[in-house]
């Protein structure tokens, strides 16, 4: 297959058109049209619902065992929130099908509120992706991607879970297809009483009270081809998710709780033909959240956040060298805090407009160029860049240049918050270099990516002269260090092995003080081993964590202990269709933590079933 062959067969939403020879195949639409782009020219992990049932509790864990990224979660289920090569939550972008789902009050996502089993595919793309995917896109982004197969027919699939601590995981999907038309609908439930217990040092047990959780996602999916290059998709999903807060001292603590409503709704007309493609999306997206101060009365405070987007990407090839891309975006967002969140009935306008260009010297070299001004109400915002070069070198070594300039958007809460919002806050910025390299050896794959990150105008709340806390650009941050990752797969006869490795070094700095940021470690490994034979699937993983600092002075009375904990599990397939798996997690028993002071739970165990057909 020639190159341009190969670009159309990449760049297509759903891959079905080839120059000079137009043959309707069995494809997958993806709701991201970017997504194949951006791994031409970046590492995407890629994880599977298969992957996600080792780490079935929550997707904090899966990201944990998976992935090189840090994630500080306050207690199982409880709120949480990731940490991309030593930045912070709010600059981690969230993307659902290709639109930036960040809280427009916090600027961050929850991830614990948001469901593990409700994607086809979920993305860990490090780096930054602002010219793409916007706001808080500067440490990385995490991708929750749903597809739709045609000529497919029929399938459905049951996955049910009992685990320890009264915990009950209940997944069901179901899908149809035909050469036009495909659909899916997907549901998922979790519930925990999640009253674990750990021994602290000293002997001291400390059990999870009040930590019990729950939380329901429906997902529901449809495309249609209305002519042979024109394509109209639908997706929604709505969450539900209830969270009590874990607390220390018993009876002697006012227990909490929180729960939040989201809704998101996308809509897409797709338009492919041999030389171009261009994706329109109307998406609506809404989050209700409500504090309780006492779970035994009213809520404290509220808050609900409608947001409506335009978007649309038009993707033109010149000839086989050279293709354009332009992507256009705008917003209406809507918020309302209620009680002690403060923030009244506010709105803003958001707009942006991105080029990008594309140039394919030869089949084994590959550059893009982009860049994208935003235009958001009440305040400026930069100009962004990014330029990426891929080159295959040899049959063994692959070699990448990314270098950008991402940014994040103050928040609702940093701009509006009374007392302590700021409208005259900057967006902050960051410049970033990343030397990605890959080398291939028989059956193993061995990927080394040193990177270097300078961030400006970090937006921090500090004491004022008044008392109270406010919003102001204050920090400068510089984060470099290192992601590197070994793979091995190997299949012979009935037999599957397939192992990973996986290092990280991080160093974060504030530059107005010279120290590490807080909950940034030093060192992170992650690795695991998978082993099929015939019926049989067997897997072991273990994560490292080094020494973390809690606060902003590097305080190692208050740090958290550097841990290692490993998790295993088997399953085995009956009657085609049917699997039964059993997994123990923790199995050293290990104490460890991600937030001060709340310890996630030691040994415990699962067993599952799962039934495709």
């Amino acid at each position: 297959m020639d190159i341009k062959r190969s670009l159309v067969l990449l760049f297509s939403s759903y891959g079905c058109f080839l120059f000079g020879q137009e043959k309707a195949l069995d494809t997958i639409y993806v709701f991201d049209s970017q997504m194949n782009k951006v791994k031409l020219f970046h590492h995407v992990t890629n994880i599977t619902n298969e992957d996600a049932e080792k780490n079935s509790t929550n997707l904090s864990e899966l990201l944990r065992f998976q992935s090189p990224v840090y994630i500080k979660e306050n207690g199982r289920g409880a709120v949480s929130s990731p940490s991309f090569r030593g930045t912070t939550a709010q600059q981690t972008a969230f993307v659902w099908n290709g639109i930036n789902i960040n809280s427009s009050f916090l600027g961050q996502g929850d991830i614990n509120n948001m469901a593990l089993f409700g994607y086809d595919q979920i993305g860990i793309k490090p780096g930054g992706g602002s010219v793409i995917y916007g706001s808080g896109a500067i440490g990385g982004s995490i991708h929750l991607n749903n597809s739709l197969d045609f000529n497919k027919g029929f399938h459905a699939f049951l996955f049910s879970e009992f685990a320890s601590f009264n915990t009950y995981n209940n997944v069901v999907k179901g899908s149809y297809s035909n050469d036009k038309f495909s659909f899916k609908v997907s549901g998922s439930h979790s519930i925990s009483q999640n009253d674990y217990e750990v021994e602290e040092a000293g002997g001291k047990k400390y059990t999870n009270d009040n930590g019990k959780y729950y939380n329901t996602n429906f997902n529901i999916a449809a495309a249609y081809k209305i002519a042979p290059h024109h394509q109209i998709s639908w997706i929604s999903e709505t969450f539900n998710g209830k969270q009590h807060y874990p607390v220390r001292f018993g009876d002697l603590e006012t227990k909490t709780k929180y729960h939040t409503q989201n809704f998101r709704n996308l809509m897409a007309w797709d338009w492919n033909t041999t030389r171009f493609s261009n994706s329109f999306k109307a998406a609506y997206t809404e989050e209700n959240f409500q504090y309780f101060g006492d779970i035994a009365e009213p809520e404290t405070s509220g808050g609900a956040g409608k947001n409506y987007i335009l978007k649309n990407d038009f993707n033109y090839f010149l000839n086989s060298k050279w293709n354009i891309n332009i992507i256009g975006e705008f917003q209406v967002n809507k918020g309302k805090g209620e009680g002690s969140s403060k923030i009244g009935d506010i709105s803003r306008n958001a707009g942006s407009i991105a080029g990008l260009l594309r140039y394919f010297p030869t089949k084994d070299l590959r550059f893009e160029a982009g860049i994208k001004k935003d235009f958001v109400e009440d305040f400026k915002s930069p100009v962004l860049f990014s330029f990426s070069g891929k080159w295959n070198a040899t049959q063994w070594y692959d070699v990448g240049l990314s270098v950008s300039r991402n940014f994040k958007a103050p928040s609702f809460n940093d701009l509006y918050w009374t007392p302590g919002g700021n409208l005259n806050l900057k967006p902050e910025t960051s410049y970033q270099f990343e030397w990605s390299n890959q080398f291939k050896l028989g059956n193993f794959k061995l990927s080394i990516a040193p990177y270097y990150m300078n961030i400006r105008d970090m937006i921090q709340w500090l004491p004022t002269i008044s008392g109270y806390y406010g919003a102001s650009n204050t920090n400068r941050v510089e984060s470099y260090g290192v992601e590197s990752q070994l793979e091995f797969e190997k299949k012979f006869g009935k037999h599957m092995l397939k192992s990973n490795l996986g290092y990280s070094y991080t160093k974060s700095k504030d530059l107005d003080i010279q120290k590490q940021l807080m909950y940034v470690p030093l060192h992170k490994l992650t690795g695991s081993i998978d082993y099929r034979y015939d019926f049989v699937k067997v897997y072991v993983q273990g994560m490292f964590n080094g020494l973390t600092y809690t606060d902003s002075n590097e305080k190692r009375s208050d740090a958290l202990d550097s841990y290692f904990v490993m998790n295993a599990g088997a399953s085995a397939a009956f009657f085609k269709n049917y699997s039964l798996g059993f997994k123990v997690n923790n199995i050293l028993n290990e104490t460890y933590y991600t937030m001060l002071s709340y310890p996630l739970p030691g040994r415990n165990y699962s067993i599952s079933l799962t039934i495709n057909f």
